[in-house]
């Protein structure tokens, strides 16, 4: 081997092993989704495509989820590092779990409002709330609206429900059909489902939790009580990046669509455009979220829905709020500053 050959391997190595130091200092972070790759996980495959949390020194990899309940749950074992569910589920983990020392913590508002509502068909004859009492209602039983519907139901004084238990594809086919009068689910969720089985949006009655007296928080980003304590600079740093990549996607969804069909080949465009569009306008750039501030809870509604969930979900505990958030991980107001006024 000639001396130059030599040199040049060895300035090769060198880079190599520059390159491979520069990847180590990124810390990794494994998160869940609550649901599967569908309009609304574009407000977390975009600032991961766009380069969003490498530039934060994260290697964060996205993982599609199957409920809410499961990511608490994958999450409080240490499997993911932190995810993506509701809140509400989180409430009832930490209520009916007080001894486990790994109860996963809420840090960032993404839902300010829950995308939980009772939706029914118009040739059914209801038109009011007040016509969903003594009605056939269906949803899966870990459904967030059919989990949260006694606080719905409180409010509204509906009353002699009966509920049937489906499988989550079967409940927009069941109500098109007739087998139910109503479901609960995400507005954002079933109506396009609805849609996609034939039935027209305008032959639908929408009534939203958080237009009819329920004020319940929706979905957080949630994190380990290991990675808050051993690494709060990779959490502050994740949020930020998150709310760079959030801006991105309030300001052109349409574009953030395709960061999601990347991970998806076989998603309806389309479809999952205007499931994006449905849920930055009904829960993450609501007027209560810009009220608030992005990112946000407060303290007084964050107690109430404690003490809703407890009694709706019949803990074995009563919720402590305080236990369950911790802001100290959000960005700056300034930062934070990014829901567009409403046009």
């Amino acid at each position: 081997m000639t001396k130059r050959l030599l040199l040049k391997l060895t300035a090769a190595l060198a880079i190599t092993s520059g390159l491979g130091v520069a990847h180590a200092q990124n810390t990794p972070i494994k998160f869940q989704l609550d649901w599967r790759f569908e309009g609304p996980a574009a407000l977390f495959l975009a600032p991961a495509a766009k380069g969003y949390f490498k530039d934060a020194k994260l290697d964060v990899t996205i993982d599609a989820g199957n409920g809410s309940g499961g990511t608490v749950t994958r999450v409080a074992s240490g499997t993911y590092d932190m995810g993506f569910a509701d809140l509400a589920a989180l409430m009832e983990f930490h209520a009916n779990n007080p001894d486990s020392p790994n109860k996963p913590v809420a840090i960032m508002m993404v839902y300010n409002n829950t995308p939980a509502s009772v939706m029914v068909l118009k040739k059914s004859g209801i038109k009011t709330l007040a016509d969903l009492s003594g009605k056939k209602f269906g949803a899966p039983v870990f459904d967030a609206g059919r989990r949260a519907f006694p606080i719905f139901s409180k409010a509204n004084n509906i009353t002699g429900v009966q509920w049937t238990a489906m499988d989550p594809p079967l409940r927009e086919t069941m109500l098109a059909r007739g087998d139910v009068d109503a479901i609960t689910g995400f507005t954002f969720t079933s109506l396009l489902n609805l849609e996609a089985r034939g039935v027209k949006a305008a032959d639908v009655v929408v009534f939203p939790y958080a237009d009819n007296g329920v004020k319940l928080y929706g979905n957080v980003i949630i994190a380990t009580p290991k990675i808050l304590k051993e690494n709060p600079a990779a959490v502050k740093a994740f949020l930020a990046a998150f709310t760079r990549g959030v801006k991105d996607v309030v300001a052109k969804p349409e574009a953030a669509i395709d960061y999601v069909r990347q991970r998806d080949g076989i998603i309806n465009v389309e479809l999952e455009t205007r499931r994006l569009k449905l849920a930055i306008d009904t829960v993450v750039n609501s007027p209560d979220a810009r009220a608030e501030g992005f990112g946000q809870a407060k303290g007084p509604r964050l107690t109430l829905m404690a003490s809703q969930v407890s009694d709706a979900f019949n803990t074995k505990t009563r919720v402590n709020a305080d236990a369950v958030w911790n802001g100290s991980f959000l960005p700056s107001a300034a930062e934070l500053n990014i829901l567009p006024g409403k046009k």
